[in-house]
């Protein structure tokens, strides 16, 4: 038996962060997960360009690949997982990760691209404070290693 899926509350109460923009990088869709996400309502984020979430100093590689993206009709990260830092609207910095997919009109231009978004803040912090003690352990097990020679 087969149920049909409401995609609306599926939008609506999945974890992650689903935005969808336009082609030229409106927002069109904020779900709540988003909200929560980036601190934007959905009334402040909707009709707007996506450089509300995007770091200044990413948003030209940002727009570059978007355009390219838009123009081509391809992307590498439908399948692979981008990682980037984004923009809470306190101003702090997120470490986000997410795939896209393209949506089409019937002529088949990209209509819209769809971002699932997950906030890896935490684990971002948890690596890096990992790679700095392994650095600390390795310069002192190298120190000792020259005291001892």
């Amino acid at each position: 038996m087969s149920t049909a899926i409401d995609l609306g509350q599926l939008v609506q109460a999945v974890g992650d962060a689903i935005v969808i923009s336009d082609a030229k990088g409106a927002i069109t869709l904020w779900n709540p997960a988003a909200q929560r996400m980036f601190g934007f309502t959905s009334e402040e984020a909707l009709g707007k360009s996506l450089d509300l979430i995007i770091p200044e100093r990413q948003r030209q590689r940002h727009w570059d690949g978007y355009q390219k993206t838009m123009d081509t009709g391809i992307t590498r990260y439908g399948n692979d997982v981008l990682r980037v830092p984004a923009v809470h609207k306190d101003g702090h910095t997120l470490s986000i990760a997410f795939t896209v997919a393209l949506l089409y009109t019937p002529e088949h231009k990209v209509a819209a691209i769809v971002a699932v978004i997950r906030d890896e803040s935490s684990r971002f912090a948890e690596d890096r404070a990992l790679r700095k003690r392994l650095a600390e352990l390795e310069a002192r097990v190298a120190a000792q290693a020259t005291e001892s020679s």
